[in-house]
């Protein structure tokens, strides 16, 4: 082996310790760029890092104390079966054992239903899964909630408990949106309310990362009960259809029972004049129909209170016994309706209901005033509204005189084919008795033309109708999705239009009726531009000769 000539394991040594050396010369930086793990190679991206899932919550059960509030709940519906059967049935034994297997399986079925009832609120939904033999699973995802409806029952009460109804807003009918909790703590329902209306993405509640909600600011008050409100409330009829309703039951368990007016009452109303026996029976039920509709006012309508909280929700709170709570997102508030039924518009009183996305058509859920003042009503709308000044107060438009003939025909006219009909096939008194409705009709026929009318402000579409019931809207602009227009035949040929503006809110549709045909179609053009002005067309203008 000649000098110049290096062994192999000495040249592989020398090279070894070159790129030590290189790699110690080198910043450290560029050191670990070169070093690469084991079993990856230089040049391929890493693999993404593994992210842990946030932990699903459990499903939870309603509030134990449901095993006596249902069961106490269903049995005070019961009463009235338990004591006609501990009373009025056959036999000592039938009768004790009738009223223990209503009790039984009263308790059986509250006991079945809390067992078999589950409920978790995650980040995305609210899951309600119930039922023995059929079993039903509901979720609703929490950017489609609406409303949430606090209700808490005298039992509920007794016990610190509260229902939960969340609302979508997808259907009308009362036990088809959303779905119920029934029931929780009074305090965890209060801070499920805050949750579920939060817009801002949190943990779930059910997994206790939601921080307590019971420190969060009063909300800013807009109308409160006023005692002087009661009087009111004998102009509601709510007190008539009370005593019809608890006379017609009275009846039905009277004859069930075999009860019978005693002797000296019919003898009584048998040897009175006429006159006099009606006039008595109306003043006893006008006493009882006032005295209903208070009772019925205070029980519905106690501690009420309207506030607007901090979460962004127009909030209602009332009731004596059976407590209600409903929170409305004020993004979901489309507009108000004051309506006037024929006596409470009499007394000049009025009541306000909630235009919004989630709580479908009129029902206690929109109530946003109860029977009050109207001006407490227009001040109240422009509260919620966040409006200096109503709209529902804004000048009214008014209709075309063939509107007018047109209700002065379709409220004389009946009356006169049910004279003639009367004079062939009744008594002569019958028909005269008839033709003297005739001029109150006619008053009628005339009222509902003053009610019309309409009107379009900055934001707002303002449209009026009714004479027993007058309803002023108040709808935004912007909540206008469509329009429908309807002509019948009679229309035509007085040259009128009814305007139907669609909205999702409320009761998703509200009308201007009997407008000229060129003034309801530039007034629907004019209150959402561009939305109804492809369907127009314009008759070219004549020829110049």
């Amino acid at each position: 082996m000649t000098p110049q000539e290096t062994p192999p394991q000495q040249t592989a040594q020398q090279e070894t310790a070159q790129q030590e050396t290189a790699q110690q010369q080198m910043p450290p930086q560029q050191t670990a760029q070169q070093q690469t793990a084991p079993g990856e190679f230089d040049g391929f991206p890493r693999a993404p890092e593994l992210v842990e899932p946030e932990p699903v919550p459990d499903w939870r059960r309603l509030d134990l104390r449901m095993l006596v509030v249902r069961p106490l709940n269903e049995l005070v519906g019961l009463v009235p079966v338990v004591v006609g059967l501990l009373v009025f049935g056959s036999g000592d034994r039938w009768r004790f054992l009738s009223g223990v297997g209503v009790v039984v399986v009263v308790v059986g079925v509250g006991l079945l239903s809390w067992l078999t009832t589950r409920y978790r609120i995650t980040a995305e939904q609210v899951e309600l899964r119930k039922g023995l033999l059929v079993r039903k699973r509901l979720a609703v995802p929490r950017d489609r909630i609406r409303t949430v409806d606090l209700t808490a029952k005298l039992g509920h009460r007794l016990f610190g408990l509260s229902a939960i109804r969340v609302g979508t807003g997808q259907h009308e009918k009362a036990g088809e949106d959303g779905l119920t909790l029934d029931a929780v703590s009074s305090q965890e329902a209060e801070r499920l309310r805050q949750v579920l209306l939060d817009r801002a993405p949190a943990a779930s509640p059910a997994a206790g990362a939601v921080p307590d909600t019971a420190d969060a600011p009063p909300g800013e008050e807009l109308a409160r009960l006023d005692p002087r409100w009661l009087r009111f409330a004998p102009l509601t009829l709510s007190g008539l259809v009370a005593v019809g309703t608890t006379f017609g039951v009275l009846m039905n368990y009277a004859q069930e029972l075999d009860l019978h007016p005693s002797s000296s009452t019919i003898d009584w109303l048998t040897g009175s004049p006429i006159a006099v026996t009606v006039a008595v029976a109306a003043a006893v039920v006008l006493v009882l129909a006032v005295i209903g509709s208070l009772l019925i006012y205070v029980l519905q309508f106690w501690n009420f209170r309207l506030t607007r909280e901090a979460d962004g929700t127009v909030r209602v709170r009332r009731g004596l016994l059976t407590t209600r709570s409903v929170s409305v997102e004020e993004q979901r508030l489309r507009g108000v309706e004051v309506q006037q039924p024929l006596l409470l518009r009499a007394g000049r009183g009025a009541r306000a209901a909630a235009v919004t996305t989630g709580l479908g058509s009129k029902g206690e859920s929109s109530v946003l005033l109860p029977p009050a003042p109207a001006s407490e009503a227009h001040r109240v709308a422009a509260a919620v509204l966040g409006v200096a000044e109503s709209p529902t107060r804004a000048p009214l438009a008014a209709h075309p005189v063939a509107a007018l003939r047109r209700r002065l025909v379709r409220a004389v006219v009946p009356v006169l084919v049910l004279a003639g009909v009367l004079a062939v096939v009744a008594p002569d008194w019958t028909w005269r008795a008839a033709l003297a409705l005739v001029p109150f009709a006619a008053l009628l026929g005339w009222d509902r033309y003053r009610a019309l009318g309409h009107a379009l402000t900055e934001r707002y579409l303002v449209t009026r109708s009714g004479s027993a019931v007058r309803e002023t809207v108040a709808l935004q602009r912007g909540g206008v999705i469509g329009w429908r227009l309807h002509r019948s035949f009679f229309q035509r040929r007085a040259g009128l239009i009814t305007v139907t503006a669609t909205t999702a809110a409320g009761d998703g549709s509200y009308a201007v009726i009997d407008v000229g045909e060129a003034e309801g179609l530039a007034l629907a053009d004019a209150a959402v531009p561009d939305l109804l002005r492809p369907f127009l067309t314009t008759e070219p203008a004549p020829a110049k000769p």
